[in-house]
């Protein structure tokens, strides 16, 4: 098997586990105490990482007007998303939540035509409502006229952490910062608004062994080495069939919740997940044609 399908899978691997590992540590820790260690820990593994491959140099090529805009893009992409994220798990089942956080390609799409100035299209706009039909019917779970208040409130935080990632995503490639300097910047500004959070709120950490192997596998394993696994697949291979390969994860991110949160396999879940990855292969098919032309 070629290197860069590794990477992917180590990455895709990783990424379904989010769900399960947060519901997890949400049962005896709020979402900024999460947030702080688990990005703790992600800025210590990238730090070394940059290290390694020599990237902090690239730190003395920017100007106090880029660490704002990276300081102002961390907070956007990570802080906001993983807060709302968490938020929105917290809120309604864990599988319902990451089926709704991907969302997030469509609203890259949408902030690229307004921020990048690509063309709206009939397939980009089919894409969208796609989408939002597959979030209601993830949402209503089969009684649209009776949704449960929390589960409303846990998809509107999802939705939220889609919107932020998928701005993110726009403006981090507006700006072309180096991925992995970058990277490390973004967990570092997330690392120090959580701890003037619970500086200000005097909260306190209480963490057993059990919350520190999970917050390390989600500070290091779903974020750090996913991040880092996943840029190698996507240097190493085709980038359209590299990317393609990550909408396996909120399928098997249905398995994990499964087995370790019980969670039933809704049909209605998995039907709006359908809905949802069906848009988005939509507009990924748009941008063939339009390179194609």
């Amino acid at each position: 098997m070629k290197k860069e399908y590794i990477y992917a899978g180590i990455s895709i691997f990783l990424w379904s586990t989010t769900a399960t590992v947060t519901k997890l540590l949400l049962g005896s820790l709020n979402s900024m105490q999460i947030l702080a260690v688990s990005s703790s820990f992600a800025f210590i593994f990238l730090l070394i990482l940059n290290l390694f491959k020599k990237k902090l140099s690239e730190l003395k090529k920017y100007k106090i007007k880029d660490y704002l805009q990276i300081a102002g893009m961390g907070a956007l992409g990570v802080f906001l998303y993983y807060l709302f994220l968490y938020l929105g798990t917290n809120k309604m089942l864990a599988s319902q939540a990451f089926i709704l956080n991907y969302l997030w390609p469509m609203m890259t799409v949408v902030f690229a035509c307004i921020i990048l100035k690509e063309k709206m299209t009939f397939r980009k706009i089919l894409a969208i409502v796609l989408s939002f039909v597959g979030v209601i019917i993830v949402t209503a779970n089969g009684n649209l006229l009776n949704i449960d208040n929390n589960t409303l409130i846990g998809a509107l935080f999802c939705i939220l952490a889609a919107i932020s990632y998928g701005l993110f995503s726009v403006l981090n490639k507006y700006k072309g910062y180096d991925k992995y300097a970058s990277m490390m910047l973004y967990y570092l500004t997330t690392f120090i608004i959580c701890i003037i959070y619970l500086l200000i709120t005097k909260t306190t950490i209480n963490i057993g062994i059990g919350q520190a192997g999970g917050l390390l596998w989600s500070g290091i394993a779903t974020s750090a080495i996913a991040f880092t696994t996943w840029a190698l697949a996507l240097q190493k291979g085709d980038t359209a069939k590299i990317s393609n390969l990550a909408y396996i994860t909120p399928f098997l991110s249905l398995v994990w919740t499964y087995f370790f949160l019980k969670e039933n396999i809704s049909i209605y879940s998995v039907l709006g997940l359908v809905v949802i990855v069906l848009g988005i292969f939509i507009q990924l098919k748009d941008k063939k044609v339009e390179k194609k032309i």
